[in-house]
């Protein structure tokens, strides 16, 4: 076991499979010689040369088509974004050809492609650079999205992701980069469509993935402290949905709240919540109680950024109030 920073993971997953399978490249601003905004590519170029390292213009619209184009002929790459609301400047290729290509051309081609990227709120970015993209890219048909919130995760869905012959979209949290845990020093994977149950419990089941995992796991020490019981998951898999785990956990509790960075109106708690009640209405003791950051831009003060997202405080309110 080795003590890694999630950072240190992502380019250990993504070292690895460029050894792996030399058809494996990156394509973003500075990943080369700069080695990634948050380091994620540090020193790669050096190992796989400028061309599986590839440095790119501040162009996100022609970069993106440049890898699709390279996965439909049988490459491997991943795109790095420097910021994940960067690459709303390539939503068109994102959605009209990530997305589709695979299906408008009968399967004569495949889309092995990962874009990756910081995201979310960070600590006084500006609204721009603070944008919780996953709920812009749910309603895209063909694309698979998974959000990381550990070092250990980080290493094994990335693997995983960059092995899917399919196009994966990968979300890192910018405030979770200088986490550290241990993770394995042998080779893992791990599975791209499964939630992660986190604390087992009773009383209530609480979905959330990503940083408020940790927002989360301070409310449930109170909450354990007060004679609460909460199970905790981790979605991990935005899209599809782990409905079979999160339906075990709720036919047990019969209680469910959504904690969740993304916005409340048409975020990925709405989704979460409609396919419950589709699904598992019938199990619920009490309607699902979303708390979801608020339908503005992020603030730059710090005082109303983190009057925008869900604190603990709050979700220990909610459990009290459901229970």
């Amino acid at each position: 076991m080795n003590k890694t920073f999630l950072f240190e993971a992502l380019h250990a997953a993504t070292d690895e499979e460029m050894g792996r399978d030399p058809k494996v490249l990156v394509i973003g601003e500075d990943v080369g010689h700069y080695g990634g905004s948050y380091k994620v590519t540090k020193d790669l170029h050096t190992k796989y040369g400028d061309l599986r390292i590839l440095d790119t213009p501040i162009a996100e619209n022609s970069f993106t088509g440049l890898a699709i184009g390279a996965a439909m002929t049988g490459l491997k790459p991943i795109i790095e974004g420097m910021n994940m609301s960067f690459l709303l400047l390539a939503f068109n290729q994102i959605a009209n050809n990530v997305g589709m290509l695979r299906y408008t051309s009968g399967g004569n081609f495949h889309l092995p492609l990962v874009i990756r990227g910081p995201g979310g709120i960070g600590r006084q970015l500006g609204p721009e650079h603070s944008q919780r993209l996953e709920a812009y890219f749910q309603g895209i048909p063909g694309l698979r999205i998974v959000a990381c919130s550990t070092p250990y995760n980080a290493k094994g869905l990335l693997k995983s992701a960059i092995r899917s012959e399919n196009p994966v979209i990968f979300f890192e949290h910018v405030l979770l980069y200088n986490l550290q845990e241990e993770i394995p020093s042998e080779e893992y994977t791990l599975p791209l469509n499964k939630a992660e149950v986190v604390k087992k419990g009773e009383d209530i089941t609480i979905l959330t993935y990503s940083r408020m995992r940790y927002n989360v796991l301070q409310a449930v020490d109170t909450l354990v402290d007060q004679n609460y019981d909460p199970e905790i998951i981790d979605l991990i898999s935005l899209k599809p949905l782990d409905m079979e785990t999160i339906a075990t956990s709720i036919r047990k509790t019969h209680k469910v709240i959504i904690v969740e960075e993304c916005m409340r109106t048409g975020g990925i708690g709405a989704e979460l919540t409609a396919q419950i009640i589709e699904q598992l209405f019938d199990q619920l003791d009490a309607p699902v109680i979303r708390l979801s950051s608020q339908d503005i831009p992020t603030p730059y003060n710090g005082t109303l950024e983190q009057a925008t997202i869900v604190q603990p405080n709050q979700i220990v309110n909610a459990v009290k109030q459901i229970c």
